[in-house]
């Protein structure tokens, strides 16, 4: 038997142990294969992965490196960029607010499960330092919950989130009619 024929041999056997003896705890899901995709950083059950925001598009969705766009699972802001209505109360103040906070920043980002909307963007929770910018935009009156099953992982802390700024009438709860 050739050396690598041995190698693969161990490789096997070391396998079929692993799944054997370590059903609780399965294989890691890493490559070892280099790839250009960024390892995920994992507290707890969250897994985290970086990115850097080249742009703010409009108070809901950023534009990362690579030109790959972002949407923010869980809230919807006011509109700024249908053609075929007037920019939304609170839609300017709401996309200022996220180019406040994420704008040229290293951020983190969270799948939940579904991948892409039907824009072909990613759908994710977005973190800025300690700041969870999807419950942040909610909490501080920048946006309302907008919940698409099944990406429902944070949608009771949103609605939480949502009571609250309504509750202090925050952002667009005070300043939007129709919203009251």
């Amino acid at each position: 038997m050739t050396k690598k024929q041995t190698i693969y041999v161990i490789t096997v056997i070391l396998i079929i142990l692993q799944l054997f003896f370590n059903k609780n705890r399965p294989l890691p899901k890493i490559s070892l294969i280099p790839t250009n995709i960024p390892t995920p950083t994992c507290r707890g059950q969250a897994c985290l992965t970086r990115a850097k925001v080249v742009r703010v598009i409009d108070g809901d969705t950023i534009e990362i490196e690579g030109k790959k766009k972002i949407r923010y699972i869980g809230i919807n802001t006011p509109e700024l960029h249908d053609p075929r209505k007037p920019i939304e109360c609170y839609g300017q103040t709401a996309v200022d607010e996220n180019k406040k906070l994420v704008e040229g920043k290293e951020i983190f980002i969270q799948k939940d499960i579904s991948e892409i909307d039907k824009y072909k963007r990613l759908l994710r929770y977005v973190w800025v330092g300690d700041i969870f910018v999807n419950d942040h935009l909610i909490r501080q009156g920048f946006a309302q919950v907008s919940t698409f099953p099944p990406d429902v992982k944070y949608q009771q802390q949103f609605l939480e989130a949502q009571m609250e700024a309504k509750k202090n009438n925050r952002g667009l709860w005070s300043s939007c009619p129709a919203k009251k």
